[in-house]
């Protein structure tokens, strides 16, 4: 048996471990559990461990090894757990390619209830967003993949254990997941993380796995997790911090790295090469080479990311049906003024930028928007430097 790093144990309800590329929980007491595991997941009160294992590295990882992972996930699952001295059985096991040292922990407490979440999380590559078009199908036993829907699906995964000190009954386990997922998404919101799939914004990744367990006791069976009740705050908060900590350790995402003009745009299909391009194909040579040098000091700056982020948030805004297709073109270059503007700090000169940026804005497409914004910030940064 490997050797276990006890991390702490909680109330003697649970035991907290930590091993290579495990992270888990033995039950000292017994649990109601629900999850999404393959092997022993869904619904169940006979589950007495909980665990969160790494089974590949992010990128390239193929071969005999994960081959046993999906198709015969009962032997590796034993595998696994007979390495710990576990009962792969009654052991609800949670696959990432997440690293077991970023695993983030919190724990949220009112009165004598309380909520611990342990997340781990990778989002660069897979993030996605529920609707997005997806690449296979289960028939028959099987998986097919679905032809030309674009990029093909890559690591990237955030797997979240809650555990609560209360029993609840089965429609509140369920219910508890739900509040989960709002909390994580929430997160992913508040970070402006971009689906990896589609120009929308992420909700998740494609491959989220999560698991809650409850204490079972004599108590009266807590009726609901939703968000008006005092567990399902607790759950959110949790969740909300374990999810945002394990990002910022394993992605370094942070909302200071995702103050970026790149970022805010980059669903629409660019990156930052692309973005110097347009940019420098509005300017002289000398001026290109000298955004080219310095377009850091263009993606980063506060008041410009604020003006494009403005701007993307309108799009958005446009393509839920919020605001009608027909007023974007004035929206459009009224607020790419407002870029040109934080690039250039001239006031004065907002009507002639909004004037010269709607000439040539024919559509609201992804593609017209990117020109728009380039153009904006080209704009901007040759105002800024003339010499007048």
């Amino acid at each position: 048996m490997d050797k276990q790093m006890h991390l702490k144990t909680y109330d003697d309800v649970l035991e907290l471990y930590r091993n290579q590329k495990k992270i888990y929980a033995k039950f000292l007491t017994p649990h109601r559990v629900i999850s999404t595991c393959r092997v022993n997941g869904g619904l169940r009160d006979d589950i007495s461990v909980l665990l969160n294992h790494q089974s590949c590295e992010p990128c390239n990882h193929m071969g005999a090894h994960t081959k046993k992972i999906t198709q015969e996930p009962e032997a590796y699952l034993e595998q696994i757990c007979t390495r710990e001295g576990l009962d792969w059985r009654y052991c609800a096991c949670l696959g990432t390619a997440a690293n077991m040292n970023y695993a983030a922990i919190y724990k949220e407490q009112f009165q004598n209830l309380w909520v611990m979440a342990v997340a781990t999380g990778g989002v660069e590559a897979n993030a996605g967003r529920a609707g997005d078009d997806a690449h296979y199908y289960e028939k028959d036993g099987a998986w097919v993949h679905v032809d030309d829907i674009g990029k093909t699906p890559t690591p990237g995964t955030i797997n979240i254990m809650i555990f609560i000190n209360k029993p609840l009954n089965c429609g509140s386990m369920a219910r508890a997941i739900v509040t989960a997922t709002e909390a994580k998404t929430a997160v992913l919101q508040e970070l402006a993380v971009n689906s990896r799939y589609s120009d929308g914004l992420a909700t998740g990744t494609g491959t989220d796995q999560i698991a809650v367990a409850a204490r079972l006791t004599d108590e009266p069976e807590l009726t609901s997790a939703g968000k008006h009740t005092k567990l399902g705050e607790l759950i959110g908060k949790a969740v909300k911090k374990a999810v945002r900590k394990t990002l910022c350790l394993q992605n370094r995402l942070s909302p200071e790295g995702q103050r970026s003009v790149k970022i805010h745009i980059e669903r629409f299909g660019t990156d930052k090469k692309e973005m110097i391009q347009g940019i420098c194909s509005h300017l002289n040579d000398d001026l290109a080479r000298l955004a080219k040098d310095n377009i850091d000091s263009i993606n980063r700056d506060p008041l410009i990311v604020a003006a494009v982020a403005a701007l993307v948030h309108l799009r958005d805004k446009s393509a839920w049906g919020i605001l009608p297709a027909t007023c974007m073109k004035e929206i459009f270059s009224s607020f790419g003024a407002q870029v040109a503007m934080a690039v250039s700090g001239r006031t004065d000169q907002i009507e002639t930028y909004r004037l010269k940026l709607s000439q040539n804005l024919s559509n609201t497409s992804d593609k017209a928007m990117l020109a728009l914004i380039f153009k904006a910030l080209a704009m901007g940064f040759e105002e800024k430097w003339k010499i007048t």
